[in-house]
């Protein structure tokens, strides 16, 4: 059975699985008693054993089934939930995702066993199961060796009555069918399969059970029909009849290897054979429906991932998002309001327009409706390509308590609006900035326990992550209430390094000295840990952030603590740009980033260090020759009045000289792709109406 064409619905689901045992672990931690929690942690175990020996994913699955085996015990009352034993599953939900990140990238689990994580789970259930004695069976569950079908069949509950099946009708053709393949020497057999209600996936389960059935033998007949059982019109089990030469017990194998089965009911039926010659020999070996052979080539569960693994080497990514069915109606509402739009334009010759000044205002107002739709079309999808920021901050909770151990201090983190929505591009890429920016707060924006004590602080430190829409971005705050950033430090370690003269120190504003922190190993931590110094990859945050069109600062007050604010766009697709000429090629220059635009004359221009700036209202703005930097030979930016695009990025501002506006425009961000060794101040490339090309400046790195 291959199963690689299921290997993306595996990984998606076994993220969710880790997710909610991470989330759950921490609440249980907090309350060892609560019922909900540890049943939800059991099922959410059990699922994940079942998915990974579906795929044939052996470690993963006994890992998961040992720590199944420990909620079991705690669900029944039998062992209590220890700080010890919370350590021990943190660190089995460790090993679990280090198989699925293998799995990830090369479809292969890895040959890691964690038999000291095995070991320590065996050890908690002795100990905990008053101090000793044989380690208890496993619960209520087939052990993890492949192929074990049968052993979960009977640690099933106790089988439903056959009667289950008695209800089963067969017409005349299904008759037939059976008769013809009991004639060459086959058995019909009626199934009643049994889900377990806490499946989620239905549908699939039962998809799956039908491909396990396919070696042994062919489906005659479902009930309900293939079409409900796909379109979960069906309770927690279904019926089928199968043609085969395998025995009752092959089957019931085979049905059972299937993850979140209850039980399967299998009766043996017998219909009125028409009299025949026996089968010849040779044709008993040509039989369809797989026979003898066919089954003994059929793989168990225990190879099932072999086809997955022969492609190893290829990362499998995940590009789907998740879309509220209401966001597809509205696409198909424009979709079909678009194509109405095209056949009112189509029905307009060229030559009426010309001649007929009511078809021409007919067609303007066509083209009009066409700009409306387009708008809304654009709209829409961008919904659709929305997701909330919560599938990347939830994982924050866990890293927090992680470091609270490691670095000895207390903390708390307090997260509101996860619910904000991103561009699914922007939520793949925001991750690891974040992760920076919070371990900066915990090792190096924190006090110790004793420091904030002395401090007048509440012993337990707290780090605030908010994220909220603002205009057209997206706000996420990381707040710690530590001991703020010390200025002069950073200012004598920028010194030190030479990174400002002692002359211009004396001139930078705090602000000015903080944003320092964000230049490439720039560090103010008396010793380098492992976990980070304030400073260490915040270069990296600063890049990574501006290469998705967004800034990011921070603002600190001494002994009470950090703020770093990010901005990030709400969508990367389309943006509104100001199209401007220099010399004789277009440019898009994006609105967002633009104050005011200015006729200079060239006579107001000064210089400051040989740069030239102008004063614009008592504020001194660096000026930028766009045609020296494109290198643009035939401009005319000597002219005695000058156009100038205001650009600001935070506080800072620069002005663009152009020669010529041609006006605002919605555009299409296009990648230049990897083929062009691209200048970083050129953030993509757009194709106009006309066809022609226009590069994208990108302000934030001219500035």
């Amino acid at each position: 059975m291959d199963v690689s064409q299921y290997l993306e619905i595996f990984i998606e689901e076994a993220k969710e699985h880790l997710q909610s045992l991470n989330e759950n672990l921490l609440v249980l931690e907090k309350e060892p008693e609560n019922k909900d929690t540890i049943n939800e942690i059991f099922r959410s175990a059990h699922s994940l054993k079942g998915m990974a020996g579906t795929m044939g994913y052996k470690r993963m699955q006994h890992l998961t089934h040992d720590m199944e085996n420990v909620f079991q015990e705690v669900r029944s009352d039998k062992m209590k939930v220890s700080s010890e034993l919370v350590d021990g599953l943190f660190r089995g939900l460790d090993a679990l995702q280090e198989y699925l990140d293998n799995i990830i990238n090369t479809q292969d689990e890895g040959t890691n066993d964690n038999q000291d994580l095995i070991d320590l789970f065996q050890k908690e259930l002795e100990r905990g199961l008053n101090g000793g004695g044989d380690a208890p069976a496993p619960a209520g569950d087939a052990p993890a060796a492949a192929g074990d079908g049968a052993a979960a069949a009977a640690a099933a509950p106790e089988a439903k009555p056959a009667n289950a099946l008695d209800n089963l009708v067969l017409n005349d053709t299904d008759k037939s069918v059976i008769a013809k393949a009991v004639g060459e020497g086959m058995s019909a057999y009626a199934l009643n399969v049994e889900i377990q209600d806490t499946c989620v996936l239905k549908a699939a389960r039962a998809f799956l059970v039908f491909k396990a059935i396919e070696p042994l033998g062919e489906v005659i007949k479902s009930i309900p029909d293939a079409q409900a059982i796909e379109d979960e019109k069906f309770d927690f089990d279904f019926s089928m009849v199968v043609i085969t030469k395998a025995s009752e017990e092959d089957l019931k194998k085979a049905v059972m290897n299937v993850s979140e089965m209850k039980d399967v009911i299998i009766k043996k039926l017998e219909v009125e054979a028409p009299a025949a010659e026996a089968a010849k020999p040779e044709e008993k070996g040509s039989a369809p429906a797989a026979g003898a052979a066919a089954a003994a080539k059929a793989p168990a569960a225990g190879t099932a991932a072999a086809g997955a693994a022969a492609a190893k080497g290829k990362p499998v990514v995940n590009r789907s998002v998740r879309v509220d069915i209401e966001k597809l109606d509205d696409l198909m509402n424009l979709v079909s309001e678009l194509i109405i739009a095209k056949n009112g334009l189509v029905s307009i010759s060229p030559a009426e327009i010309a001649s007929d000044e009511s078809k021409k205002g007919n067609f303007h107002e066509q083209v009009e409706y066409l700009e409306r739709i387009t708008t809304n079309i654009h709209q829409s999808v961008m919904k659709v390509r929305m997701v909330p920021i919560e599938s990347v901050v939830n994982r924050f909770p866990r890293m927090i308590r992680d470091l609270s151990k490691k670095l000895n201090k207390k903390m708390e983190l307090y997260m509101t609006g996860e619910e904000t929505e991103l561009d699914r591009t922007v939520i793949d890429e925001i991750g690891d900035p974040l992760q920076h920016i919070l371990r900066n707060a915990a090792d190096h924006g924190l006090e110790s326990n004793e420091e904030r004590i002395k401090a007048g602080k509440p012993e337990v430190g707290s780090i605030y992550l908010n994220a909220f829409q603002q205009g057209n971005s997206v706000v996420i705050e990381v707040i710690d209430d530590g001991g703020g950033i010390d200025v002069e430090k950073v200012k004598r370690k920028a010194i030190e390094k030479g990174t400002i003269t002692p002359e211009q120190a004396e001139v930078m504003s705090d602000k000015e000295i903080i944003d320092l922190l964000f230049r490439p190993s720039f560090s103010t931590a008396e010793q380098i840990s492992d976990i980070s110094g304030r400073g260490v990859g915040l270069d990296v945050v600063k890049t990574k952030i501006e290469a998705l069109g967004g800034n990011v600062e921070c603002k600190t007050v001494l002994g009470e603590g950090s703020t770093f604010t990010i901005r990030l766009p709400l969508t990367l697709a389309i943006i509104q740009a100001l199209m401007v000429i220099i010399g004789k090629e277009k440019y898009a220059i994006p609105l967002a980033n633009i104050d005011t635009i200015e006729d200079i004359p060239a006579t107001d221009i000064k210089y400051v260090e040989g740069k030239e700036v102008i004063n614009l209202r008592g504020t001194v703005i660096p000026l930028i020759r766009l045609d020296k930097i494109l290198d643009v030979t035939d401009s005319k930016q000597d002219a005695e009045n000058l156009t100038v695009v205001i650009i600001s990025k935070g506080d800072k501002k620069a002005g663009l000289i152009v020669d010529d506006l041609i006006g605002q425009l919605e555009i299409v961000i296009k990648s230049i792709g990897k083929y062009i060794n691209n200048s970083k101040m050129i953030s993509g490339a757009t194709i106009l109406g006309d066809g022609e090309i226009a590069l994208i400046l990108d302000a934030t790195t001219l500035v």
